[in-house]
């Protein structure tokens, strides 16, 4: 997974982003019906842990954050939330969760980070109990062309994938999609454990 440029660490750390993360993310994802309450929580890419934040708000039985950046962890341990728990540990190699241990996994836009994506969907995979869920929104590799010309955030070229291509690799990973919406140039998911 590659680290954020300095710009985009304080973007995604800034109050609008969370705002966008409590007013329009999670929102739509309840929509699609995402539910905490009761569950074994894995989010990928947790950063600061306001994502955390919002998801404890509603018991889950428990939360696991991961994310590569040291700086982000350090972020998320300050928040000192009550039952989280936040590790330094890449998506792609999961090595301290365990198979079939997680119910939902969450990730808030991070998988066009990760060259090795398709591997973080089989991650998932493996560590979702049968009928677990994922959810998930990222952008379309076009939008994030244009925006990368734009920003100069400089995303890796290998995690460019079209919306379709995220798609075909959730089926090809034993996942179901149950629902997806398609919203000014972001995909999101919710799929099925198979």
């Amino acid at each position: 997974m590659s680290r954020l440029s300095k710009e985009e660490f304080r973007a995604m750390n800034s109050p609008l982003r969370r705002l966008l993360q409590r007013h329009y993310e999670l929102p739509l994802l309840r929509s699609m019906g995402i539910r905490f309450t009761g569950k074994d929580i894995l989010e990928i890419g947790c950063g600061s842990g306001y994502g955390a934040e919002l998801m404890m708000k509603d018991r889950p039985r428990s939360y696991l954050g991961v994310d590569v950046m040291e700086e982000q962890i350090e972020l998320a341990c300050k928040r000192a939330i009550p039952g989280t728990e936040f590790r330094l540990e890449d998506a792609a190699r999961l090595q301290t969760v365990s198979d079939a241990s997680t119910d939902l996994v969450v990730i808030f836009g991070i998988l066009h980070h990760i060259p090795e994506w398709r591997i973080v969907l089989s991650e998932c995979h493996r560590v979702l109990r049968l009928e677990g869920e994922i959810y998930l929104e990222e952008p379309d590799g076009e939008l994030l062309d244009w925006f990368d010309r734009w920003s100069k955030w400089n995303h890796p070229k290998e995690s460019r994938f079209s919306l379709r291509e995220l798609e075909n690799n959730l089926s090809g990973k034993n996942f179901r999609i149950l629902k997806k919406s398609h919203m000014f140039g972001f995909g999101f998911y919710r799929a099925q454990r198979v």
